[in-house]
């Protein structure tokens, strides 16, 4: 279960995934060393900013980059003025050479040219995908700064919380300390300007959470655990994943024959998945 059980790059992805505007969009990423790197085809430029305040949200980012996203198209399109049309009219038999020069412009036989309505200057639009876009980024703005509220108190900091936005409201996702913890979250991401609401349905209260987070390997999302006096297989499942039965896929990963035999002091890997 996360946050023990996924890695840096899953989260971005959920997170990016999680973005209407985004989760069609097949958007590839990875992760080395809190650098997060996102790559795909997004319809316009604006997108990149989208992706890189979503990312920012996520816990154990340090840098975003999307120089591998590739605009299909700018984001605005200029829309050229049309070449006038003309017709031309013929001069009426019988008219004298003063009738036919009073005409202002001639045709290429003599006939008068007839222009049509004046035709509006070049204008810029903006499409209406992109003033959603730059909406969702707005909403983005807000989670983020939420995000960093959270990473500036003294008793949050080094919990495990992303800040996912929902509108102007934020969704609260990982783990904390104590039910205390849980409400100062959500106390602390209320005071920020702009937000409207906040979820913690999905902010869950773990013993230790720091502690196991501390020792969870951000590229594979796997954890590492030092088996103390009095230790099972099922209570260290229990703890990490809320089901004790996955002892066996613990056992598992760690080639251990026989679960019942751990020793205190024996260093285990805890899978991410």
């Amino acid at each position: 279960m996360w946050p023990f059980g996924k890695s840096t790059a899953d989260r971005v992805k959920e997170a990016l995934n999680a973005q209407p505007h985004l989760k069609d969009l097949g958007l590839q990423v990875s992760e080395s060393g809190g650098n997060v790197a996102v790559s795909g085809m997004v319809p316009t430029d604006r997108y990149g900013q989208l992706v890189t305040v979503i990312a920012e949200g996520i816990n154990g980012v340090k840098n975003v980059d999307i120089s591998g996203l590739v605009a299909q198209q700018a984001s605005e399109v200029q829309v050229s003025a049309p070449t006038p049309s003309v017709e031309v009219g013929s001069v009426e038999v019988g008219s004298t050479q003063d009738d036919a020069s009073s005409v202002t412009e001639t045709g290429s036989q003599g006939g008068s040219v007839m222009q049509s309505d004046p035709v509006p200057s070049p204008v810029s639009k903006s499409t209406s995908a992109d003033d959603a876009i730059a909406q969702a980024v707005e909403s983005s703005k807000i989670a983020k700064a939420v995000y960093h509220a959270i990473r500036s108190n003294g008793e949050l900091a080094d919990d495990p919380i992303d800040v996912l936005q929902s509108g102007k409201s934020v969704i609260l996702r990982g783990a904390v300390d104590s039910d205390h913890e849980q409400r100062l979250a959500e106390q602390v991401a209320r005071g920020v300007a702009g937000v409207a609401g906040v979820d913690v349905s999905d902010l869950k209260v773990v013993a230790q959470a720091k502690e196991m987070h501390k020792d969870r390997d951000a590229a594979s999302g796997d954890a590492t655990y030092t088996i103390k006096a009095g230790d099972t297989l099922s209570a260290i499942a229990q703890k990490y994943f809320g089901d004790a039965m996955r002892y066996k896929d613990i056992a598992h990963f760690n080639n251990i024959s026989n679960p019942d035999a751990i020793q205190a002091g024996q260093v285990i890997k805890i899978p991410s998945a």
